[in-house]
């Protein structure tokens, strides 16, 4: 089939005014099964003992990974314009407001 017979494959993205203001978070849990990665980003304020999930993304292990990949390669050009990020290694707090112990932080 010839390019001009192709049916158009252009994908049109829709980003309601509310999703786009965004959502600041500042800790995101990660948990996994056989089947799906599970990503929970929530919000901890000072001297405030709960925090709430702000937002939950499912991944299959497939997408997962690509989304790794693509979170890579952004992280490269951020660096290669503005600089290495440095990230302070740290401990979770001891008083960390959950009642469970997440498989990753980040």
């Amino acid at each position: 089939m010839s390019k001009e017979n192709q049916p158009n494959k252009q994908l049109n993205i829709e980003l309601p005014e509310e999703t786009a203001e965004g959502i600041y978070t500042n800790l995101a849990l990660i948990n996994h099964s056989q089947a799906e990665f599970v990503l929970d980003f929530i919000r901890i304020m000072p001297n405030m003992p709960k925090a709430k999930v702000k937002s939950r993304i499912i991944f299959t292990p497939q997408h997962a990974k690509r989304f790794l990949h693509a979170l890579n390669e952004n992280i490269k050009k951020y660096e290669a314009t503005f600089g290495k990020i440095t990230v302070q290694e740290q401990q979770p707090p001891t008083n960390f407001p959950m009642n469970f112990t997440p498989n990753a932080q980040a």
